[in-house]
């Protein structure tokens, strides 16, 4: 306290105390979470100080951090300020005006220590979500044993129980995995069509087509609301749920279209819905919740559009799957009002839920990590990504990695960006300790030969120089040479990995069909022998003529290829198409199948380039194969003669 005496020596009690007081309200107010909140009483600090700074001496800066600190730190910021006024708010040497100052600033500190201590703390938020996702599995395998009990209870059950249990299944697998959710609600509609439960029928397909646009299946989905039939015993939540689900397509429909005319028919048509849907479900249903935030927040009425969700988070148990949603619109509540502290807690809140809920389809985790990745934290923004990349493999849902992977793409740029930097870094650091090293040098050679000759040192050291240009040079050189020959070392490696994977893939399948097809020749040898005993030789003679058993053994080498295939190239199909203009583009009707165009193509692929080779293991004529491929390449983007060189780099 020396330092602080010395300070009252030099100025009036009153002036102390008051610089006393603002400096400690300027050393809080740079802790408060939201500084724009408190910009004027900050102008009215920066007033004081030039009313009192002349008369104080620079000796008060001489006080040590660490005591500062101790004394402006929480609770002792309180006691000390409370220590001030008890010796000091009594004294006549302060005058009235200085008194309520004093007053103001005194509580505006307190009150702001209040805010302080309730704010979140965000970076223990990210370190409970990183606890959670280390659990995850935990939060899975309690999920996947309700789902157990449930479908065992299922299985035990008939009627109207039946139907009961397949519906919980189906709330079940709504949020853990697309497709098992939508065959439960398949169940649940044959179910309801079997017991003539028309009603119960109608809410399951609306739910269903709700599943499909939620997956980006927008073409199903107005194909099942398109085939019901309202009659008129049907009850209002019924009607409500089909009509929420119509509004759910034409909006998503709305939303990815490009055309404005049909931007516009799809805004009219889901408007329309939504106006049926309010008619129909209670107020506090979640739909009518979500669709009037949605609405007032694109109105920009915010006041309106947080009432609302203040009213939706009433409905919601803390910590539930609908609570996670929930709290995800109050995130882009306080993103609109620019509250980017509150917008972070419950952005975090809502991603704690939908990972302890085991929930697949995650929105909040990738909307976290996009905000991470803008504020530069790239390594939890790709740990993120990638566990909800994850989550929405094992759901199902095309929508949700259409959203991902652009998001996955930014964040690679901004490591390689990042790697960039850190390689030129390194490399100006070694620019720097090569050119001290030459300097250290030439000083070590200059010292060895001081007491030579002048002459004869000049010459030595230009020698010197002129060796260690030419051997960097050289180095130079052959680093070049070693990186190429590093580069094209990798490619083929990878080729190499690529056909040995290939290879083994293939050899593995084609020694299975060799002992199948052993067995089926043994077995339909044991048929022939036992009907030319059984003297059935006209049977006999109708089998051989027969051509059933040869397309049923073809249907099944080319189910067999195209397992095969799509196991090592997953993705082919959709490169494929990618490669064509959109009206030539091929979809296989049914999963993990090929049609003929892109079989030729995936055995192009695999490098087979000789259409009679083609042709003889697809059983075409060689004219036949000719065919396709010139009609595939005629659909080409770009430069067609290079269409099949593209393709064998799929």
């Amino acid at each position: 306290m020396g330092n602080v005496r010395i300070v009252q020596s030099q100025c009036t009690n009153g002036t102390w105390l008051m610089y006393e007081i603002e400096m400690a309200f300027l050393r809080h107010l740079t802790t408060l979470p939201t500084i724009a909140n408190i910009l004027p009483t900050l102008h009215n600090y920066t007033s004081y100080k030039r009313n009192y700074a002349s008369r104080l001496s620079p000796t008060i800066f001489s006080l040590k951090s660490k005591k500062r600190s101790q004394i402006l730190a929480g609770n002792n910021l309180n006691r000390y300020l409370c220590k001030i006024i008890t010796e000091h708010i009594g004294s006549s040497i302060i005058s009235k005006e200085l008194k309520m100052r004093l007053l103001f600033t005194t509580t505006f500190i307190l009150l702001s220590s209040i805010i302080l201590a309730q704010s979140p703390d965000i970076e223990s938020r990210y370190q409970e979500i990183d606890k959670a996702i280390a659990e995850s599995p935990k939060y899975i395998a309690q999920r996947e044993a309700q789902i157990n009990i449930a479908r065992h209870t299922y299985e035990q059950v008939t009627g109207k129980q039946k139907y009961e249990a397949g519906f919980k299944l189906y709330e079940l697998y709504r949020p853990f995995v697309s497709d098992s959710a939508i065959y439960f609600l398949r169940q649940c509609i044959s179910l309801a069509e079997a017991q003539n439960n028309y009603p119960a029928s109608v809410h399951c397909r609306s739910l269903l087509a709700i599943r499909c646009t939620n997956i980006g299946m927008y073409d199903e989905a107005l194909n099942i609301l398109d085939s019901i039939r309202l009659t008129n015993n049907l009850e209002k939540n019924i009607l409500g749920t089909y009509y929420e689900a119509y509004n759910n397509v034409y909006s998503e429909l709305s939303y990815y279209t490009r055309l404005a005319d049909m931007r516009k028919n799809y805004l009219d048509k889901a408007y329309h819905y939504e106006q049926l849907m309010y008619e129909n479900l209670p107020a506090t249903h979640e739909a009518c919740l979500l669709k009037r935030e949605q609405r007032a927040q694109g109105e920009r009425k915010f006041d309106e559009s947080m009432a609302i969700n203040d009213e939706w988070l009433k409905t919601v148990e803390p910590g539930s799957h609908p609570y996670a949603l929930t709290a995800l619109y109050r995130y882009i509540e306080y993103k609109l009002k620019g509250d980017s502290t509150q917008m972070m807690y419950w952005l975090t809140e809502s991603v704690l839920a939908d990972i302890k809920n085991a929930a697949m389809d995650q929105g909040s985790m990738w909307e976290l990590a996009n905000e991470l990745m803008l504020k530069g934290d790239l390594d939890r923004a790709s740990h993120y990504i990638s566990y909800t990349s994850d989550c929405a493999n094992r759901y199902g849902s095309r929508q949700r990695n259409w959203q991902i992977t652009p998001l996955l793409s930014h964040i690679a740029k901004n490591y390689k960006a990042q790697s960039e930097r850190t390689n030129r870094q390194l490399w100006i650091t070694l620019a720097a300790i090569s050119v001290l090293a030459l300097l250290l040098l030439a000083a070590l050679l200059f010292v060895h030969r001081r007491n030579q000759q002048l002459a004869t040192a000049r010459n030595a050291l230009k020698t010197s120089n002129d060796e260690l240009a030419a051997a960097n040079l050289q180095l130079a050189t052959q680093t070049d040479e070693l990186s190429e020959l590093n580069a094209q070392l990798s490619t083929l490696n990878s080729q190499l990995s690529e056909s040995n994977r290939v290879k083994e893939e293939y050899i593995g399948r084609f020694m299975s069909l060799c002992a199948q097809y052993i067995d089926k020749l043994d077995n339909y040898r044991k048929m022939v022998n036992k009907k030319m005993k059984n003297k059935e030789l006209d049977e006999l003679f109708q089998i051989s003529k027969s051509t059933e058993l040869k397309e049923k053994e073809l249907e099944e080498l080319y189910e067999n290829f195209d397992t095969v295939f799509l196991h090592l190239f997953p993705n082919f199909i959709d490169d494929f198409n990618s490669l064509l203009q959109p009206e030539f583009r091929i979809h296989p009707k049914e999963d993990n199948r090929l049609t003929t165009d892109i079989r030729i193509f995936a055995l192009i692929r695999l490098g087979f380039e000789d259409s009679s080779k083609i042709a003889e293991f697809l059983h075409y004529s060689v004219n036949t194969i000719y065919n396709y491929r010139a009609r595939i390449k005629n659909g080409a983007l770009g430069n067609r003669e290079e269409f099949e060189t593209r393709v064998k780099t799929l």
